[in-house]
């Protein structure tokens, strides 16, 4: 039995590769069987691990004696997913000077599918084998674990060289980072989020840790990731966030495990420089707090404290509790509204409460109150509310101009901040106060920013763009990227996240950017609508290659689908709060809109109503 648990298809033949699956709890042994295979000529295909369970553990089978080129190539690709310390078996695949020099570390290069490898001969046999190993590169992780998905559909090209010594073949030359398959590097790592500051609000970068503990440093899934968090932030989010922890702050020396106690706190020992010794307890508060979050989302247990200490373990540095927290990460609950465009284009909103039996809204639709319930014979097309919602912004029924209204004292409507020949797609707040939309005039077609929602509109220029035009955007809660939907030759709608970068000083007069576009949905063939959702992610509805509508829940670094949510066929629109509490919003050309409370079916609220939204 292997335990890869292979695919129903056909998997290439090898002869004396093998892996040992050890289940989690399970009391045998699971062998991988083995398969012979010719030595020379052919091309094969080394094909992924398919749908492993994360709780069986693979340990990489040592070469056997006098074993052939194919057999050791083989068996180091299968070593390199092991979960060996130090990578021990895989080593063994190697000559002396390069297993003692091999440091592939955090570096991950994913493909999509298996390795395609043969032999490129050398003349004679003593100058040894090269061996080319190819496959079509997915993403790389860098030494921040970060995932940066290949945007070019690159193709990864690799050379082993074989020498034989003792009648033993090895490999001289493995590859400068560890290798794995998707389904492979799916099973071996796991997605967290680390926090950081971005003008005041905390900010998720996501980044990607071992299930189990790393091979290299023997650090538990919560280990990794504190040490992660000290390193700092992605290269991506890097120049518009900041960190609390200074320069030199460590973990304490030896610390390889750590864990809640009986109360639900994280004690956290660092190592501090001199220059962090006496580090402020507001920083230090700050500090915790990054971490608070960090492991709040990393752990299935309540976390309701975490302590810093110094590395001895006797001495507290600070401690935040989730209330003592909640202010400085400005993640503060506030009780909003939900808002749509109802069938007489009226903006309307209905309130959040929803009864715990019935999973029903508690009150009627209402018109928001200012110029939009008085001006009789305006038409809302699409909207946006701020997060105070005291205004909201509103795109005319025709797509012609751009109005932004007090919703706290009545009026006539405000003159147009913003009109467009074409259409301009639905606007949305940032947390900075700040507008965005876009123009899709084609010959003005571009990203708009109104600053504070009253200032004269810019132009936003956004690099990596090429020739694609955007149709939709919604800006992050925490104000430092900007989910753009864009539109290409092809028709076809495909997600992308852009970095937003502003002026680092005040008064600075640089322009607003948006910068280094990279794929959110590139498993979405089209995408229609999307929305952010709580802890970083993107809710996305789009089509897949096969023409099914799916709505799913995505990392925002492109990297993998998080969850699915039923019957999504038919959405045209959808919204999602950050208070995981609140109910998944989306509208339908049959059912009008629609509410998915968590733990519930989907329930229509109001017929004939679109484009939904909450505040942002």
């Amino acid at each position: 039995m292997d335990a890869e648990r292979e695919p129903a298809g056909v998997r290439a033949p090898r002869r004396g590769t093998a892996r040992v699956g050890v289940a989690v709890g399970a009391v045998g042994l699971l062998l991988a069987g083995c398969a012979s295979m010719p030595d020379r000529g052919e091309v094969r295909e080394v094909r992924a691990s398919q749908g492993v369970d994360s709780q069986v553990r693979v340990f990489g089978v040592p070469p056997a004696d006098k074993a052939s080129p194919t057999d050791i190539v083989d068996g180091f690709l299968e070593a390199m997913t092991s979960d060996d310390p130090q990578l021990e078996t895989a080593r063994k695949y190697l000559t002396d000077d390069a297993a003692k020099n091999w440091k592939p570390g955090s570096t991950v290069t994913v493909l999509s599918a298996g390795l395609d490898r043969f032999p490129v001969q050398g003349d004679k046999e003593s100058e040894g084998h090269r061996w080319k190993v190819t496959g079509k590169k997915l993403a790389t992780v860098d030494e921040r674990s970060a995932y940066q998905p290949e945007t070019g559909g690159g193709r990864y090209e690799e050379y082993l060289q074989l020498v034989k010594f003792k009648d033993q073949w090895r490999i001289a030359t493995p590859p400068s980072t560890l290798v794995l398959s998707e389904s492979d590097f799916q099973r071996i790592y796991k997605p967290v989020n680390k926090y950081y500051f971005g003008d005041g609000t905390l900010v998720n970068d996501p980044v990607y840790v071992r299930q189990r503990s790393d091979p290299d440093s023997r650090m538990d899934p919560t280990t990794q990731t504190v040490q992660s968090l000290l390193a700092g932030p992605s290269k991506w989010l890097g120049p518009v966030v900041t960190t609390s922890f200074l320069t030199g702050t460590e973990l304490a020396p030896g610390t390889k495990s750590l864990s809640l106690d009986g109360q639900n706190t994280l004690r956290v020992p660092l190592k501090l420089d001199n220059k962090a010794a006496h580090v402020p307890q507001s920083q230090c508060q700050k500090m915790a707090t990054q971490l608070l979050y960090t492991i709040k989302d990393l752990t299935a247990s309540r976390l309701d404290r975490v302590e810093l200490q110094r590395a001895d373990g006797k001495t507290t540095l600070c401690w935040v509790t989730r209330a003592s927290a909640a202010p400085l990460a400005n993640r503060v609950p506030s009780q909003v509204h939900q808002y749509y465009v109802d069938k007489d284009f009226r903006l309307v909103r209905m309130s959040l409460n929803v009864a715990a039996e019935e999973q029903q809204p508690q009150e009627k639709p209402e018109s928001v109150p200012g110029p939009l319930a008085t001006a009789a014979t305006f038409k809302v097309g699409t909207a946006a509310v701020t997060y105070d919602e005291k205004r909201a912004a509103v795109v005319s029924e025709d797509g012609r101009g751009l109005y932004v209204v007090n919703m706290t004292t009545a009026g006539p409507m405000p003159p147009a901040l913003l009109s467009s020949k074409g259409k301009l797609s639905a606007p949305s707040w940032d947390a900075h106060g700040d507008l965005w939309v876009a123009d899709l005039d084609p010959q003005n077609q571009g990203l708009w920013r109104v600053p504070g929602g009253t200032g004269a509109p810019q132009k936003v220029d956004v690099a990596g763009l090429d020739d694609g035009r955007i149709t939709g955007l919604k800006a992050s809660p925490d104000g430092v990227r900007i989910a753009l939907l864009v539109q290409k030759g092809d028709g076809r709608k495909n997600l992308y996240v852009g970095r937003i970068e502003r002026p680092e000083r005040k008064g600075d007069v640089s322009p607003v950017s948006v910068r280094e576009l990279r794929p959110a949905a590139p498993q979405m063939a089209d995408v229609m609508a999307m929305s952010w959702a709580p802890r970083g992610r993107l809710l996305v509805v789009g089509k897949e290659n096969g023409g099914i509508t799916q709505a799913r829940y995505m990392l925002a670094d492109g990297s993998m689908v998080a969850a699915s949510l039923p019957g999504a066929a038919g959405l045209t629109g959808i919204g999602a709060y950050e208070d995981e509490a609140q109910p998944v919003v989306a509208s339908s050309d049959e059912d009008g809109i629609v509410w998915l409370p968590p733990g519930a079916q989907w329930r229509t609220v109001a017929a004939g109503g679109r484009a939904p939204v909450y505040p942002g």
